[in-house]
């Protein structure tokens, strides 16, 4: 397909890389001649130089022919008006938007069908949801939804003392076996596709399929704690921990918000009148400790650096071991050093944008197929994806036992969502017409169904 994405900023990049990969066309716009020029030397794209709200300038990068455009500066009325003139240019293209102002927060709808947007999304509001779950479920070090809310996808780390370590899968309980799927393993630097023969071991980041109530049922099972937080203590007051806060409060869950600016904590207090906002430096030890860091369920690390994130996470970890920890961090380049020293669930906001947008692309790009995309989820560290698929009409796959069936190596069909039943399936089960169906594999780019067959012989 072929795409234009208008801002060159880290999500902008992201998605321009991440959408390459997967054969599509890409044209990006930016101001800055220098960010096009190195995103351009690193990635087999298209670079134009100007204001993506010009007219002339998406002519010039191809808006006639153009599927997509996606626009992700940093200012919301920009990106909208980008939206606006490929509508006005191209009647038939679709139009992806980030917006990240709480303001326009109760005007999507509006802005969505004035301006005919496909999409509307806010990174900020999009992690603090995921932060949410894991507050709610803070046995899982990382949770995704698909199909609505009915299946998620958790990963786990299995610990010393853990009934599971050395037990292979097809050796669990029947009743474990008939409730979740165990979708893959990573094993240090190791990561594979789980099967019946896959043993278990300490130190394991395990995902697995479930419905949030079997979920809860399996760690209840393998003596995990399943208790919602009941308090929660932000460092950083920015959007992500407004949008955060107000979710947890409506959950009943406490909050205490720490950030250093006065003109910002005088905002948030106004905004969230059931929140706790301490004016202080979150970095500072005494001013963490006085606020009760050693007494939290939680904590959460949301300042704009880093580095910062990870040390308050390392120093929160150290003073109090059983409270929940996030960290958001940004660079990719963290995260195999917070995986090996363990401080909890690393957040990337960008990832989960890339992940929504792509998902949405691959949509698009099915659309008239035998099955259609309708969500998509990075996993492993981006080293695999969970894909769901609606299947729309027969083909050599359906109604076709699974185990006759020729699949690729390092996929599992992990679920099967029939009407409002959910089917973790084994080798006599089969896929039909109507179905949703959770592939889990290392392959990248599936688009239909069929996708999932292996070479024939």
């Amino acid at each position: 397909m072929k795409i234009i994405i208008v801002g060159c900023g880290k999500v902008g990049s992201a998605l321009a890389e991440s959408l390459s990969k997967e054969d599509h066309d890409i044209t990006v716009i930016d101001i800055d001649r220098d960010v096009i020029n190195q995103l351009t030397n690193t990635v087999d794209i298209i670079g134009v130089e100007g204001n993506g709200a010009s007219l002339i300038v998406q002519k010039e990068a191809g808006i006639t022919e153009a599927e997509i455009l996606i626009a992700t500066t940093v200012s919301d009325e920009v990106n909208m008006l980008c939206c606006l003139i490929a509508k006005k240019s191209n009647k038939d293209i679709k139009t992806i938007v980030r917006v990240r102002n709480p303001i326009y927060l109760d005007e999507v709808g509006f802005f969505r069908e004035e301006l005919g947007l496909t999409m509307v999304i806010n990174p900020e509001r999009a992690a603090a949801r995921e932060i949410a779950r894991l507050l709610r479920f803070p046995s899982a070090m990382k949770i995704d939804t698909l199909s609505g809310g009915r299946v998620e996808l958790l990963k786990f780390r299995i610990e010393k003392g853990s009934p599971l370590d050395g037990e292979k899968i097809m050796n669990l309980s029947q009743e474990i076996r008939n409730s979740i799927q165990i979708c893959s393993v990573e094993r240090g630097d190791e990561v594979f596709i789980a099967n019946g023969s896959t043993e278990l071991k300490v130190g394991d980041r395990v995902s697995f399929l479930a419905s949030p109530l079997n979920a809860s049922n399996f760690f209840k099972t393998i003596h995990i704690e399943t208790h919602a937080v009941k308090d929660t203590m932000i460092i950083g007051g920015s959007k992500l921990a407004y949008y955060l806060s107000k979710m947890l409060l409506d959950a009943g869950i406490d909050v205490k918000i720490i950030e250093r600016d006065r003109a910002r904590c005088m905002e948030l207090d106004e905004a969230l009148e059931k929140a706790t906002v301490i004016n202080g430096d979150g970095t500072e030890e005494t001013v963490i400790m006085e606020e009760g860091l050693e007494k939290a369920q939680s904590i959460v690390a949301l300042t704009n650096i880093d580095e910062e994130n990870i040390l308050l996470s390392l120093y929160a970890k150290k003073h109090n071991e059983k409270a929940k920890i996030v960290t958001k961090v940004n660079r990719m380049m963290f995260d195999s050093i917070v995986e090996e020293i363990d401080i909890g669930t690393i957040v990337h906001t960008r990832s989960i944008v890339v992940d929504i947008v792509a998902g949405t692309v691959r949509a698009m790009q099915n659309s008239q197929g035998r099955s259609k995309v309708e969500t998509l989820v990075n996993i492993l560290d981006g080293k695999a994806e969970a894909l769901e698929l609606v299947i729309r009409e027969d083909s050599e796959v359906t109604d076709v036992p699974l185990q006759e069936l020729k699949l690729k190596d390092n996929l599992i069909v992990a679920c099967i969502r029939r009407r409002n039943n959910i089917i973790y399936p084994r080798g006599g089960n089969s896929i039909k017409v109507g179905d949703r169906v959770v592939i889990v594999t290392t392959h990248q780019g599936l688009n239909d169904i069929t996708d999932i067959l292996g070479e024939k012989r």
